[in-house]
């Protein structure tokens, strides 16, 4: 796991740059789930999503050599606009590899922080690409989900939690590459041991469970869906082995889920929240976790970047 001392370390670091997130309750939707259940807001943090914790603590961490090369990256929007703005902050430039399917208003976001993007068709080998660009030009790379100092970062919204949560029995996390899973969940385990930590992926195309089973990182296909967070073409190898070791649940939701927990969201909490960002609150309205009645619970929602069109379909 990632040391608490180093994820306190980045919580100083970040102190003042990136926002204090809200914990909130949701009274009405802990109901429908059998829960009391608050939200971790982390779709109200600077760009709209957790990822510039990471972001930013890998940037300021940076020699001042490293820095001067210029960043790059790969994603297909959050972790891509946080290394656009953590670049703006640090003065330094920033090139993103992104799928050409990424959601418009993500690609408008990585734009608008000034970095430069190159789209790529095949969402099976943007790593591919980004070994190339980062070859061809000598950048510096910020992996958004397997560098431990990207994960210190993720696990401020760990600690946020449970200083602010005077009782927790569980956490839901969604997981993509496992970069905010595996950075919290080593926040949690460090500072509340007996807090049950529950892992959150898509049904149709989950990648760390497989990747349990085998032991070591796979290529996964994943499928076209509204949380397009949750679909790169791996889980990081340290996400992995802090799942292994703090997980206690892994559990899968559909798009149909998915999207009522999107409506959820927006009608009764009123947070505009993208696919990731809902399936937290999804997996527990769908009754998927195992948890008792009336159990205190934290569902974080990691982020609210979504088309406007895709909440139109909703509504």
């Amino acid at each position: 796991m990632i040391p608490l001392d180093e994820i306190r370390a980045a919580a100083e670091r970040l102190r003042g740059k990136v926002h204090r997130t809200p914990l909130l309750s949701a009274a009405q939707i802990g109901e429908r789930a059998g829960v009391r259940l608050s939200l971790k807001c982390e779709n109200f943090q600077k760009t709209g999503s957790f990822k510039p914790r990471g972001a930013l603590n890998k940037v300021l961490s940076l020699s001042d050599a490293d820095r001067a090369r210029g960043l790059v990256t790969v994603s297909a929007g959050n972790h891509a606009a946080a290394v656009a703005w953590a670049a703006r902050i640090a003065g330094c430039s920033a090139v993103v590899v992104m799928p050409t399917a990424a959601p418009r208003s993500k690609i408008e976001a990585v734009r608008g922080y000034g970095a430069e993007i190159v789209l790529h068709p095949d969402r099976a080998t943007l790593f591919d690409r980004l070994r190339e660009v980062q070859r061809e030009r000598g950048l510096t790379f910020v992996h958004p989900f397997d560098d431990p100092v990207v994960l210190a970062g993720a696990g401020t919204t760990g600690l946020e939690i449970v200083e602010d949560a005077a009782e927790l029995d569980a956490i839901v996390v969604a997981v993509g590459g496992g970069g905010l899973l595996g950075g919290v969940a080593s926040a949690i385990r460090q500072v509340r041991p007996r807090v049950r930590i529950v892992a959150v992926e898509l049904e149709a195309g989950p990648g760390l469970a497989p990747a349990l089973a085998a032991g070591k990182p796979v290529p996964v296909t994943r499928p076209d869906t509204l949380a397009d967070g949750m679909t790169p073409p791996f889980v990081g190898a340290l996400p992995l082995e802090i799942a292994r070791e703090a997980v206690d649940e892994i559990v899968g939701v559909s798009e149909d889920e998915i999207r009522e927990g999107m409506r959820l969201l927006l009608t009764r909490a009123k947070l505009y929240v993208e696919g990731a960002g809902a399936a937290a609150v999804a997996a527990l309205v769908a009754r998927r976790v195992a948890l008792p009645a009336g159990a205190r619970v934290v569902a974080i929602v990691s982020g609210g970047n979504v088309d406007l069109e895709k909440i139109a379909t909703l509504v």
